[in-house]
């Protein structure tokens, strides 16, 4: 009996040889993770859904959207001031890209998404009131706890790390944020909605910031992550709105970029 109860275990060990021996795809290793892509406008007030396509539920790497919660964060905690103080100086221990070597302060820091200013700020918050306010603006999963063993959550959890945020998370916090519900003063909210950039979609007039990152251990996978997230207005009505795409196309641009493109593009015939 013993034998018999062995037999499918072992058929099972066979065939995997064989499979590995003949070059047969595993399917572990190489089932294909699906692309995902999300377009959601909600009316800003009344949060009632004006349009969805795709997959709009699902939590990735906020990147470097995560610059509209910061901004609320640095200014109610006094490490912004308004839209050009503080001006910091590059220092060489950044190791930023050649692009973000340079003076920046807050409306820099959104326009140009430069990194190093982002960690300036939390690095000056200090762990304990970092995770405090993330939680209480119940952003995501709300995990700032960063990349397993590495305790780098103060400076990398919300680029392809532990912090991760859906589409539809990401209205509900700028209906909030527009509103004035987060848990912060009113001169923060002003404040960081004056130095999130601004664009033009026909009559719409657009603020909103983008994101981009590369999925995977280190940011090395070969799929790539692009955001952009706002909210826009037109003849007095207002709605904000989530992009999402995450696939392995390559672009010319960085991805958050290239959706930025394409979402202001549509946006005129989304919404009439």
């Amino acid at each position: 009996m013993r034998q018999i109860d062995r037999l499918p275990f072992v058929f099972a060990i066979v065939l995997f040889l064989l499979a590995w021996l003949l070059g047969f795809p595993m399917r572990a290793q190489s089932a294909p993770l699906d692309d995902v892509e999300c377009t959601l406008v909600e009316d800003a007030v009344s949060g009632e859904t004006l349009y969805r396509d795709g997959v709009c539920d699902q939590r990735f790497s906020p990147a470097s959207t995560f610059k509209v919660p910061l901004a609320l964060i640095g200014y109610d905690a006094g490490i912004l001031s308004d839209e050009h103080t503080p001006s910091w100086d590059y220092r060489p221990e950044f190791n930023a890209v050649k692009r973000d070597r340079k003076t920046v302060d807050p409306t820099i820091w959104e326009r140009d998404s430069v990194l190093w200013y982002s960690r300036e700020i939390t690095s000056r918050l200090g762990g304990e009131r970092f995770a405090g306010y993330v939680s209480k603006f119940g952003y995501g999963n709300m995990d700032v706890s960063g990349s397993a063993g590495k305790n780098d959550g103060l400076t990398h959890s919300w680029v392809n790390s532990s912090l991760e945020i859906s589409p539809v998370e990401q209205t509900a916090f700028l209906r909030r944020m527009l509103a004035g519900k987060m848990t912060v003063s009113a001169r923060a909210h002003q404040m960081a909605k004056a130095i999130i950039p601004s664009f033009r979609a026909g009559d719409w007039v657009v603020q909103g910031k983008t994101g981009s990152t590369r999925l995977g251990s280190g940011g090395t996978g070969k799929r790539s992550l692009g955001w952009f997230v706002g909210w826009a207005a037109k003849d007095g009505r207002r709605i904000v709105f989530a992009r999402l795409v995450v696939d392995d196309k390559r672009t010319d641009m960085p991805k958050g970029l290239a959706t930025r493109a394409g979402f202001l593009n549509d946006l005129p015939g989304l919404i009439k």
